[in-house]
């Protein structure tokens, strides 16, 4: 059996970036962010463990202490509750991973 395909709608949380939910389950959920260039995800934290793949562009992160930049290829893994947020430096789209799901996106 073939599970069912929902879509969702694309949503502009912030100035720049668009948000669309691909898949979700209540143990995970997919995201696809698209940021213009020099739009911000602020910092901010949430209990979830987040998987993000950066499928292009290219983004300045801040996670913890820790700086960093990452681009098309690039994956990173970032702890619950841990403190983060980036800069796009050049346009592009992220691809986030969320365990559990984030019901607040739904």
């Amino acid at each position: 059996m073939t599970p069912p395909v929902r879509h969702y709608p694309a949503v502009t949380p912030n100035a720049g970036i668009t948000r669309q939910v691909l898949a979700d389950a209540p143990e995970v959920m997919v995201v696809s962010f698209r940021f213009e260039r020099g739009a911000e995800g602020a910092l901010h934290s949430h209990p979830h463990i987040q998987a993000t793949y950066v499928e292009s562009g290219r983004f300045r992160f801040t996670v913890g202490d820790e700086t960093f930049e990452v681009a098309q290829g690039d994956c990173f893994v970032i702890a619950s509750n841990k403190v983060h947020g980036c800069t796009c430096l050049e346009a592009g789209r992220l691809i986030d991973t969320f365990t559990p799901r984030r019901d607040d996106f739904l």
